[in-house]
Order: C-alpha cells, then sequence, then structure tokens
C-alpha cells in the first residue's frame, strides 16, 4: 500500500513525504530505490490545506472559511527517517530520489526482521501480528535500563524478560526492594533469598555503612578496621566464635591499654564500642555471625530473588553492593554461571548526587561486566535522579510512559538513540506500551509488552475494597462488644 510520496531534498537518513492519508508516528514504510529495499520510520507527521494556510488574518475571509469543507484539499506531511536495507539493515549510502514511494511495510518484512531474537517481549504497536524478539546476549553484555512512570508496567516488563531468560537456562538475580517477585510464578520457580548477612564476609567498607561509621571520622574507621581484621583473623583460627562479640572486645582490649595517646581517641572507641552495639539492637535478625555467604543461595535455572522489602536503605546498599562485588569477582575465575543483575529502585541504590557502595559496584560491572558475563538491568521511575554515567552504560532501553520533561531529557542524553520524534510518544503511551531501543534489537520499535501469565505481589492495591473490609471489621467488633453488654447486664437482672 503506497502512503506518499518522497519530496524535496533528501540524505542517506531521513526524507521528506507528502500524502493524502494519513499514516502513524513510528509506522514502519518501505521505500524501494536504486535496486533495493529500504525500511524507514514515520516520523514528525503534520496536516495542512492549501486552502486554509496559517497566515489567514482577514475576518471574512475567516467567516467564508468556517463552512470549508474540503477535506480532499488536506494534505499529510512527514518524515522518514531511514533505517537500513530491508536484508542486512546496513544505511544506504545514496539517498532516495524525489517522486520515490513511500509504502507501508509488510508485516513478512517486519516479522524477518523482529523474529530473529531468543526472548520475546511483545508485539509492534503498528503491526499487532508482528512478534518483537531482542537478542538476549546483547541485552544481558550491554545491559539494560527499564524507566517509566509508576504504574506503567515496569515490573511486567521485568517478569516477562525474567521469564524468557529462564527459559534459555539463564541465573537471573533480582534485587527486590519491594517485595514483589517473592511470590512470583515463574518458569523454574522462585528461590528467595534472605537478606541476612555474616559479617565475616563483608569488606570493612561495607561493615563501616551498617555500624555508621562515616569516612569523615577518621580515628573511629583506624580503630574499628583494626578490630575488624583482628576479629576475623581469630574467628578463622577459632571457628565458632562471635564475629561481633570479637570486634567489641578487641576495641575493649584496645581502649584499656596505653596506645590511645589522647582522651579524645578514647572518647572515638567508645563511640565506636557504642555504633557496634547499636548495630547489634538495630540488625537483629538479620545479622547471623553463623551463616553462610549469602551467595551460596544462588542457583542458575531459578529466579534469585534477593527479598529486601523488609530492611532500610543502608542494609539493602550493602547487601547489594557485597552481592555485586562477589559476583563479578566470582565470574573472573569463572567459579558460577553467567549472571542478569535486575536492580530495582536503581535511583535509590545508584543516585545521581551522592556516593553509595552500590554505586560504586553497578558502575564497576557496567564498565567491566561485558568482559565476564555479567550484565546489568536498572529499574527506576525517576531517571533524573538515577546516576547518568551507570545510565548512560546500558545500551539498551525499554522506556515506557514518562511525562515528566526533566526525566525525559535525562533519559535523552543517556541514549543517541532516542530521537526527538520518539521523545514526544512518552507521554502517549498506555500501560505495558514502550519505546525499545539498542544493540538488543536491530531497529528502534514501539512495542506492546506481553502480558506476564504467573501472579506477582506488587500492583496497585484496591484501597476502597480495604475500606469496606476495615469498616465490616468494626462492625463486627462493636457488635461483638454490643452483645458482650447485654449478656452481662442480662447476667445481673
Amino acid at each position: 500500500m503506497v502512503i506518499g510520496i518522497c519530496i524535496g531534498e533528501s540524505s542517506p537518513t531521513e526524507v521528506t513525504f507528502i500524502s493524502k492519508t494519513t499514516p502513524r508516528t513510528g509506522e514502519y514504510v518501505v521505500l524501494e530505490y536504486d535496486s533495493r529495499k529500504v525500511l524507514g520510520m514515520v516520523e514528525g507527521i503534520v496536516r495542512g490545506s492549501p486552502a486554509i494556510s496559517g497566515d489567514i488574518i482577514d475576518p471574512e475571509i475567516v467567516e467564508r472559511i468556517c463552512d470549508f469543507e474540503g477535506e480532499e484539499e488536506q494534505y499529510v506531511r512527514g518524515r522518514v527517517r531511514l533505517l537500513g536495507d530491508t536484508e542486512d539493515m546496513e544505511i544506504p549510502k545514496i539517498p532516495p530520489p524525489p517522486g520515490t514511494k513511500v509504502i507501508k511495510a509488510d508485516s513478512s518484512v517486519l516479522t524477518n526482521i523482529f523474529g530473529r531474537g531468543t526472548i520475546k517481549i511483545g508485539q509492534l504497536l503498528s503491526h499487532p501480528d508482528v512478534e518483537v524478539y531482542v537478542d538476549g546476549n546483547r541485552m544481558i553484555t550491554r545491559h539494560l535500563a527499564i524507566l517509566a512512570i509508576t504504574g506503567a508496567g515496569k515490573s511486567n516488563t521485568v517478569s516477562v524478560i525474567v521469564d524468557g531468560i529462564l527459559r534459555l537456562g539463564g541465573m537471573p538475580i533480582i534485587f527486590d526492594m519491594h517485595s514483589e517477585y517473592v511470590n512470583a510464578e515463574f518458569k523454574g520457580g522462585v528461590r528467595k533469598i534472605s537478606p541476612k548477612l555474616n559479617p565475616i564476609y563483608l569488606s570493612p567498607g561495607e561493615f563501616n555503612i551498617l555500624v555508621d561509621v562515616g569516612k569523615d571520622a577518621y580515628v573511629q574507621e583506624r580503630y574499628l578496621r583494626k578490630a575488624y581484621y583482628g576479629a576475623r583473623e581469630k574467628v578463622r583460627e577459632g571457628g565458632k566464635r562471635d564475629f561481633i562479640k570479637q570486634i567489641i572486645e578487641n576495641l575493649e582490649g584496645t581502649r584499656q591499654k596505653e596506645e590511645p595517646s589522647t582522651q579524645s581517641e578514647k572518647n572515638a572507641i567508645v563511640g565506636v564500642i557504642n555504633k557496634v552495639e547499636d548495630f547489634k539492637t538495630k540488625y537483629k535478625g538479620l545479622v547471623n555471625a553463623h551463616a553462610h555467604d549469602i551467595l551460596d543461595g544462588f542457583e542458575q535455572g531459578q529466579a534469585n530473588v534477593v527479598d529486601l522489602g523488609q530492611v532500610d536503605e543502608d542494609f539493602a546498599d550493602v547487601i547489594v553492593s557485597h552481592i555485586l562485588r562477589k559476583i563479578l569477582y566470582l565470574r573472573k575465575k569463572k567459579d558460577i554461571p553467567p549472571a542478569f543483575c535486575i536492580i530495582e529502585e536503581a535511583h535509590i541504590l545508584a543516585p545521581a548526587h551522592r556516593p553509595t557502595l552500590s554505586k560504586y559496584w553497578i558502575d564497576r560491572i557496567a564498565r567491566e561486566g561485558r568482559k565476564f558475563g555479567v550484565g546489568l538491568c536498572l529499574v527506576s521511575q525517576r531517571p533524573k535522579s538515577l546516576d547518568q554515567n551507570s545510565l548512560s552504560q546500558a545500551n539498551n532501553t525499554i522506556i515506557m510512559r514518562l511525562v515528566e520533561p526533566s526525566d525525559q531529557r535525562h533519559v535523552q542524553q543517556a541514549s543517541e538513540r532516542l530521537s526527538d520524534d520518539l521523545l514526544v510518544q512518552l507521554t502517549s503511551l498506555n500501560i505495558g506500551e514502550a519505546v525499545v531501543l539498542g544493540l538488543m534489537t536491530r531497529i528502534p520499535a514501539l512495542v506492546k509488552i506481553d502480558r506476564f501469565k504467573g501472579k506477582l505481589s506488587g500492583g496497585d492495591p484496591d484501597i476502597i475494597k480495604e475500606w469496606q473490609e476495615f469498616a465490616e471489621k468494626d462492625r463486627a467488633k462493636a457488635k461483638l462488644e454490643q452483645e458482650e453488654i447485654e449478656e452481662l447486664y442480662s447476667g445481673m437482672d
């Protein structure tokens, strides 16, 4: 079906066309010239009529054209961004000549382009009969970002991708900040990882975060580090010693010796002891001095869900950084299978304007993970609050509905493939619709993401239903109390 004709000057990457029909922005078209077929995407659509131009200011003319019904005089003008040859997707070196027909792309052409991947994520919005697959290898090794406002379908998208990875026998690791995935029904099942740490496996920096000894507290950090290394050595020598208790004993021993030369240093040691004891109370039940390393629970072929829904941001930061650090180390030695680490609420763990331990290791894996088979997926509803350097390392992006201009600009700055016309689409996307970009797909696509068939714990609660349930409970309780009172008074009679 011919939808337009090329007009004016063109380039190897862009051409202007005019039409009497109204194609949709994001629709795929084919241009045939120089014995080749070139795929393009429609952008920048405008509609007008030569009989009603934009410079009409005469009131008499305005009055005469109010009843104008000249639809046959209307035209549509737009641009086609040339994406590449339909066979090998190479950008042509020669621009199409004026008069070249713009033809709506056939489903068979699009199926040949979008059906070559390993993980199915949905269907094209413009061609619902065309299934969209992405390249799993390129998605994992070149990292992924999933960005959208709350309620646009991020969790469903993550679930579809995780299910696809599991069907390939992979090892996804989900850092679940809101306990959305702990009861999900993935192929292969869910392996729930409780957020319990044995402090002996932590780095001194990770331990300092939990004990709340900042880097600027130089004296406290020095004494805590010394006590930490001493306790770890004794525990490894003596077997079943309590690691935290040993740290406190080491600090007490240092305080009682003559080593601290000033009262301020003695006070610093007392302060560290208090913080370590507060740490024991604050994270009771989350820290076990005799537990195995948290990484021992991970399994290939299952969705490994690290449940962070009940911990604070400091504890979540330490767990995520600890796991990322150990995964990269173990993958360098090839002691574990390749891993795909999905980080929910990435703007909390890798914020734009302050350092965190997780941010360091996210950036490190973003730069080095490709070589060792460690992939990242950053999931966020606040892109502007997410570290730009980490986001820019994600060479694949699934962008769902985004309405705030600052978020849109932040995403566009981090993604060279997001054109202005695709950016405009972000405010009009419905739930579950997305712009898919990057190396995992051969060309940019507007996609309706599949609906995950298993259950998830997330989603919007039914507030009105809960109000009604609580009101019913209150009425039942009041009725029972009234019956008890009446029974008491009847017994007195």
